[in-house]
């Protein structure tokens, strides 16, 4: 019996020494995060450049329509907040829907999460961005990401005119200590020209008591829109929330654990739209897309990171910027699952 004993011990001893190896040489599969370079960026940004051939350029705001769909960049922010850049860094891009966790950070942090999320929920969508969802029935936004609930979010800063817009504008130059950033005047133009369908999101909850004030709101989102940066800005706000809203350079004014969790749990929920659910499976990070081509990335603790590509697919996200952020996810084991 006692042999026994000793038989199960040493067979459970070698088991559990095998489970270990294995893991540990699973682990080594993944390459170290610390040796991201350029080399890196570059070697993935050219493996998958040829992606633009299978998407479309935004094309429902004309001004969106003029981009070049071969422009592609890549870059990343590392932990001690060096820079990292690959392609058309200096090409400029407009954030579009990136702005929305911008204005969401600056909503609550004037009014509180509470206050703000009692007009509209924390839900995920299987719908497209532009969707209406539920407006017509609980007369709510399903979440902040969409365009419904964005437009809600912006009208709850306060301040008249295009006050809470320049408080969006401000923000996205302070985390990205980039004072230079404006917003394209004529994509702008284009934007609230042929913005009807989110005009309709507008006065459905002007009917229904969300919001008060007049179209200038609305403008302002359509501003924030416009807000042009590029994939460099992109990464260096990924660090921010990433980071407990502590700049890439260690400038902690705004540091919030708490602000951070709620973005990032936004962004992986809905920050890809009805493409959040597979994308979370397969990158595995808080991402938020935009139709002007860019993604901005949290991988939370760690590093920022910012793609840009125009052609976007049919969910409207960009098609080569999602394989860049795929690929260095995987090969750097970045997946927070």
């Amino acid at each position: 019996m006692k042999n026994n004993s000793f038989l199960y011990s040493a067979k459970g001893i070698c088991t559990a020494a095998f489970l270990s190896l294995n893991t540990i040489v699973y682990a080594q599969k993944t390459a170290d995060i610390s040796t991201i370079s350029e080399k890196t960026l570059n070697t993935i940004l050219e493996k998958n450049r040829a992606y633009y051939t299978q998407g479309k350029v935004a094309d429902y705001i004309p001004e969106l329509g003029k981009m070049d769909a071969k422009a592609i960049a890549f870059s990343v922010v590392d932990k001690n907040g060096k820079v990292f850049n690959s392609g058309d860094v200096s090409k400029k891009f407009t954030m579009q829907s990136i702005s929305k966790i911008i204005s969401l950070m600056v909503a609550v942090n004037e009014k509180g999460e509470a206050h703000i999320f009692d007009k509209m929920g924390y839900f995920g969508s299987d719908k497209p961005f532009n969707h209406f969802s539920n407006l017509e029935t609980t007369g709510k936004p399903l979440n902040p990401m969409m365009n419904a609930g964005a437009i809600l979010t912006t009208s709850l800063i306060s301040g008249d005119g295009e006050k809470p817009f320049l408080k969006i504008l401000d923000m996205v130059r302070y985390i990205t200590k980039n004072q230079t950033i404006e917003y394209n005047k004529s994509v702008y133009e284009s934007e609230k020209a042929t913005g009807h369908r989110n005009r309709g999101m507008f006065y459905i909850m002007k009917n229904s008591g969300l919001i008060s004030g007049n179209e200038d709101q609305l403008d302002n989102y359509f501003k924030q829109c416009s807000i042009e940066l590029t994939a460099e800005d992109l990464a260096k706000i990924g660090y921010f929330f990433a980071n407990q809203c502590v700049r890439f350079d260690g400038d902690a004014a705004y540091k919030n654990a708490d602000m951070a969790k709620l973005v990032e749990s936004q962004m992986l929920t809905a920050g890809m739209y009805e493409f959040s659910g597979e994308y979370s499976r397969t990158v595995g990070l808080p991402s938020k897309s935009g139709v002007g081509g860019g993604i901005t990335v949290s991988v939370p603790g760690k590093i920022g990171i910012g793609v840009f590509s125009p052609s976007l697919d049919q969910h409207g996200n960009s098609l080569a910027g999602y394989h860049m952020i795929l690929d260095l996810a995987k090969q750097y084991g970045l997946s927070i699952f």
